[in-house]
């Protein structure tokens, strides 16, 4: 059950004019796996991610849910099939509490099914879901702080959150850890470490030392193109990722 592949693209393009931001790429991702994609400014990484949640139509090729093709399909319906996503900007409500920014996110779940400002019922499932993700990014003690007050970490922490309020079965995350110190990564390691024994993970990173760290499977993107897919080994001894991706990281440091 463990490698059960959840979600996959073949062929997946998008082009605007002449330029390929992402170009044939295909890729399985698995249940219960974390998938690290990787690569230069400019790779189609942040693409990719939009064109798995529906954010962007692709140009050619196909997205398949459960063996179920979706890439046509509205946003919404990509959120309803439990694909979640999160931003490389913080995406909260600063103003109200975080039990109520992860209650406006678990409200998603529920809309439809009844009204829920006038349904009781309607309005404690919502709450309950809301609790259950704050308790499991580690935030159950900060339900009643506004989010502004929270720390730069604790509210990468909440934007999770509202992604696990939603009832999702596959989480895409694009650059978690950004802006963030050594403690507050490796808080986040450590969260999704644990998310990816119940998830299928998506992650887009900039963080190397992170990224081999947790991923099952880690893909190279290069200008739209797919390099490899692999374990992190396979990566870190491939030449062409040397030269397509490490050995620019290092010239730009040099």
């Amino acid at each position: 059950m463990v490698n059960d592949i959840i979600l996959s693209t073949e062929s997946l393009s998008k082009h605007w004019g002449g330029i390929k931001a992402v170009n044939d790429i295909s890729l399985k991702f698995h249940d219960k796996q974390l998938h690290g994609v990787v690569g230069p400014n400019g790779a189609g990484k942040s693409t990719l991610l939009n064109l798995l949640c529906g954010t962007l139509k692709p140009t050619g090729g196909c997205i398949f849910h459960k063996g179920e093709r979706i890439e046509g399909a509205k946003p919404w319906k990509f959120a309803r099939r439990g694909i979640g996503r999160s931003f490389q900007k913080t995406n909260i409500y600063p103003d109200v509490t975080c039990l109520e920014n992860c209650s406006v996110a678990a409200q998603r779940r529920f809309t439809g099914s009844f009204n829920l400002f006038a349904s009781r019922h309607g309005n404690q499932l919502v709450i309950a879901a809301a609790k259950k993700a704050l308790d499991q990014v580690g935030l159950a003690t900060r339900a009643n702080t506004i989010a502004a007050e929270i720390s730069y970490g604790e509210q990468r922490q909440l934007e999770l959150a509202m992604v696990l309020a939603t009832d999702p079965c596959i989480l895409l995350l694009d650059e978690p850890m950004a802006g963030m110190g050594h403690d507050e990564s490796q808080r986040i390691i450590e969260l999704l470490k644990e998310l990816k024994k119940t998830y299928c993970i998506v992650l887009v990173e900039h963080d190397m030392d992170a990224i081999f760290e947790l991923s099952d499977q880690l893909t190279v993107l290069d200008n739209g193109s797919h390099l490899i897919t692999g374990t992190v080994e396979q990566v870190r001894n491939e030449p062409r990722v040397k030269e397509a991706y490490l050995g620019k990281e290092e010239e730009e440091h040099a």
